[in-house]
């Protein structure tokens, strides 16, 4: 018996787009159904993703195919970029180069909308606030930050700056300051997650016995929503600045196992864009670290 993974119905539905942005509507309420989802909830969250041009929709029913836009395409990416810079990280192929990157923004009340959305987004790209509109990054972000800045019009309020000499109060030893900014506690604590809901899964993917379809893809979406689960709030501090040893390396590295379990049992009809992504950052980290 394993534990039950939570998955948000709008999670499922990223999930399951293939490499050539559809997603089957057939395939997405068999998983479902196998999850515990109704009809009911599939077909809202397929309205909702369609009224706010997320994807477009072809077809009735169980037939039918979700095609996602080309900004569900573009908001999925970095995602696969951050995942592929823990692994390297992981490997020891991203040491630290002692530079802290800053970002500093001054948007008006008449613009809170996008003061409040820019602030979001340096907090997920692993900023955390030093005073009000500062924040810092232990990782180049500077491209992503700007993007976003752009896309939200305020690119002008924006401050881009970095440095090697950061201090909070007393404390201005990198890994000091790594426990005052970020709430590592609480990140160590959702990898330990992840490696408890991954052990046993690992080993139904290992074992013998055949697995439908279904169950494979059912499989990947609980590990690819857990995985997801735990980084969201996961800055990528360098190893560095971490306690060692890091959970968040253990709990990958059994990820990376898991996957390469789901990449061997693919029959190699059209799989959700997840199986070869996940798949090739893991193989290519590893390959990597051996060379």
């Amino acid at each position: 018996m394993t534990d039950h993974i939570e998955i948000p119905t709008r999670m499922l539905v990223h999930a399951l787009i293939r490499e050539d942005g559809t997603v089957s509507a057939d395939e997405l309420y068999t998983v479902a159904n196998t999850l515990g989802m109704s009809d009911q909830q599939v077909r809202l969250c397929i309205k909702r993703l369609v009224t706010e041009s997320r994807f477009t929709h072809q077809g009735r029913g169980r037939k039918a195919q979700l095609h996602a836009t080309a900004d569900t395409t573009r908001a999925l990416a970095p995602n696969a970029d951050f995942l592929r810079h823990a692994f390297q990280q992981d490997a020891g192929l991203a040491p630290w180069d002692g530079v802290w990157h800053l970002a500093a923004f001054a948007v008006p009340e008449s613009a809170r909308t996008a003061r409040d959305s820019l602030r979001e987004t340096l907090v997920h790209l692993g900023g955390a606030p030093l005073q009000g509109g500062l924040y810092v990054c232990a990782n180049p972000w500077e491209p992503y930050v700007e993007e976003a800045a752009h896309r939200l019009g305020a690119h002008g309020a924006l401050t881009l700056l970095t440095t090697t000499d950061l201090r909070r109060g007393d404390s201005q030893e990198p890994d000091e300051l790594a426990r005052c900014l970020w709430p590592l506690q609480e990140i160590a604590a959702r990898y330990h997650r992840l490696s408890r809901l991954a052990q046993p899964r690992f080993t139904r993917l290992t074992d013998p016995d055949e697995l439908p379809p279904s169950a494979l893809l059912t499989l990947a979406v609980e590990l690819a929503a857990e995985l997801t689960r735990a980084m969201e709030p996961d800055p990528l501090l360098p190893p560095q600045l971490l306690p060692q040893p890091w959970p968040g390396t253990q709990a990958r590295e059994l990820i990376a196992r898991c996957w390469a379990a789901l990449h061997q049992r693919d029959s190699g009809e059209a799989r959700p864009a997840l199986f070869r992504l996940y798949a090739d950052i893991t193989r290519d980290a590893a390959d990597q670290a051996t060379r």
